[in-house]
């Protein structure tokens, strides 16, 4: 029997704890929320837009689920530090890093230095911080899991989305450090790199492309997912089962798992 964050749980590594969600109003943020409170886990939702956390949270309760949620833009160490202090009466013993911004599609030198230090200050800094937050209490405990959401595009080529592919590599870098500097305490700290997902910024992305070739939207798309086994684009749900899938693998630190739906990630 294991014990995970205070009470003995035999075998289920979700329910009864606590989790901290970034970026948790849209996309896979909501989607890693909805599927954590549906396993039993008390859900911490943090963004930066209050109205679609309450809908989320909606969302969550509609199904039973445990949620609170609170605004705060993980960018900004002062927002971080009130979250914190916000939540200091939550026993943290997960904390997913989701929160990411796409960036700018352009060439690295019509890229303007505040673009480029916006992408970092989210995609790096803010799991920077958070974790410079969240860790130190579970260390103490000895016991606790981070899931930072990386991506494939961090280990392949993506044409004019330098600032993007650069952050997430950075994020991959930062996981596996970090996993060797709390491992030891009994925390594990992993990384998952989803491939493309279906959703609003892959339409962005299809269309700017298309646009920049002179080609279709469907074009554009067929050039992109063919590159991957399965033919196609991952789901937000399909995502959310592999952040619950990861908590359920005890013997994981230091990880980072690709779930592209067979796109050549190396």
């Amino acid at each position: 029997m294991t014990t995970v964050d205070g009470p003995a749980f035999p075998g289920d590594r979700v329910a009864g704890r606590t989790a901290v969600v970034t970026g948790a109003g849209s996309g896979l943020g909501r989607a890693i929320t909805l599927a954590l409170a549906a396993r039993g886990a008390r859900v911490v939702a943090v963004g930066r837009n209050r109205e679609r956390l309450d809908a989320v949270a909606a969302e969550a309760k509609a199904m039973s689920g445990s949620i609170r949620v609170t605004a705060a833009d993980v960018s900004d160490p002062a927002s971080v530090a009130a979250l914190a202090e916000e939540v200091a009466d939550e026993t943290v013993g997960i904390l997913v890093n989701n929160a990411g911004v796409p960036g700018p599609v352009a060439p690295l030198v019509d890229i303007k230095p505040d673009e480029w230090d916006d992408v970092f200050a989210t995609n790096v800094r803010g799991i920077y911080l958070m974790c410079r937050a969240f860790l130190p209490a579970m260390v103490e405990r000895g016991v606790g899991d981070v899931i930072n959401l990386a991506s494939v595009s961090g280990k392949r080529p993506l044409t004019r989305r330098t600032p993007y592919t650069a952050s997430k590599m950075a994020v991959i870098g930062l996981t596996a450090t970090l996993a060797y500097e709390v491992g030891p305490a009994g925390v594990s700290v992993n990384c998952l790199s989803p491939g493309p997902v279906q959703g609003p910024r892959m339409t962005r992305n299809f269309n700017l492309e298309a646009e920049r070739t002179g080609t279709t939207y469907e074009e554009a798309e067929e050039a992109f997912v063919s590159r991957a086994a399965l033919h196609r684009m991952l789901t937000e749900d399909e995502v959310a089962a592999a952040v619950v899938a990861m908590l359920h693998m005890p013997g994981l630190c230091a990880a980072d798992i690709d779930l592209s739906a067979g796109m050549v990630a190396r």
